[in-house]
């Protein structure tokens, strides 16, 4: 007796576990194109920047701005940049770090509890106190300078570090984020049981909806970060010691000495400016690469379904 092999049937077929190939990766040779170019255009001012830094005043005057010169001298510009004014350049690396790290933390956690608290609790008037905050948003922060000068004259504020830290503590962009990041993030059900189990309020938020809100808080932590330690406006009318300055209003008079050559200063100056700046975005490179699995954490919540 001969035996036949039969085919499987499609029943047979369907339950066979399937093979699944590597898809193919898909390649756009205009949008590379396009990459390429916003990758060159963020990252050539960096690199002139650390190009410039290791000239000295003549070889930025008639060198090559993208390429080193033949006796670079970073170190030597360091140390000047470090010891020029008795020092002062740390005094002002050191104002920048407390103004933008106090007011970095401070807005951030207002406006993570600011934000909770729209997404999370019902008031009356809560639209409309959240549409303000909208409004707010489109105002710019130059066209509040002169107005925050005059009330912080009055209370007897201005020339202190205060008048840098309070305006930055207001953040209506990151209470905006925070709500709508609060309204996924934090479940309703996981609020009701902690009522249930007899916490109160500050309790749930600090202990529990603070935790979920990490990766939405170290984001406006950040973008404040990079706004304090960059203002420049605010300082510049607030502050007239050079104690209290900041780096970008302390490079900008290094900048004015090394333009008009007025009072001693010489065009030596110029090295020292380009250098500060260098110096002045290291910390903020470090923040970004130290927070940044915070932001990674981030994208990743809800590409899960429980």
């Amino acid at each position: 007796m001969t035996t036949t092999l039969q085919p499987p049937t499609t029943a047979a077929a369907s339950t066979a576990p399937a093979r699944h190939r590597p898809a193919a990766r898909r390649r756009s040779t205009p949008l590379t194109i396009v990459m390429l170019a916003a990758l060159a255009y963020f990252l050539l001012p960096l690199f002139w920047l650390l190009v410039a830094s290791t000239k000295g005043t003549q070889d930025l005057i008639n060198s090559f701005g993208l390429w080193f010169s033949d006796a670079p001298q970073l170190l030597a510009n360091i140390k000047a940049t470090f010891t020029q004014d008795d020092g002062v350049f740390v005094d002002w690396l050191l104002n920048t770090a407390v103004y933008a790290v106090v007011s970095a933390v401070g807005a951030a956690l207002l406006a993570a509890a600011a934000g909770y608290g729209f997404a999370k609790f019902r008031f009356r008037g809560d639209r409309a106190a959240f549409n303000l905050v909208l409004g707010a948003i489109m105002v710019p922060a130059t066209a509040l300078a002169i107005p925050t000068y005059l009330l912080f004259a009055k209370v007897g504020l201005v020339n202190t570090p205060w008048a840098i830290i309070l305006p930055s503590l207001v953040n209506p962009f990151g209470l905006y984020l925070m709500r709508i990041y609060a309204a996924d993030a934090v479940p309703d059900s996981l609020l009701e049981a902690a009522r249930i189990d007899g916490a109160g309020e500050a309790r749930i938020f600090f202990r529990i909806a603070l935790r979920l809100l990490a990766p939405g808080l170290v984001t406006v932590l950040l973008f404040t970060l990079v706004a304090t330690w960059n203002n420049y406006f605010l300082p510049l009318i607030m502050l007239n010691d050079p104690q209290l300055y900041p780096i970008t209003v302390g490079l900008s008079s290094w900048a004015a000495q090394a333009q008009n050559g007025g009072g001693g200063a010489s065009s030596d100056m110029l090295p020292l400016v380009v250098t500060g700046s260098l110096l002045s975005i290291v910390p903020l490179v470090i923040a970004f690469l130290l927070l940044q699995r915070y932001w990674q954490s981030g994208l990743a919540t809800g590409g899960v379904k429980q």
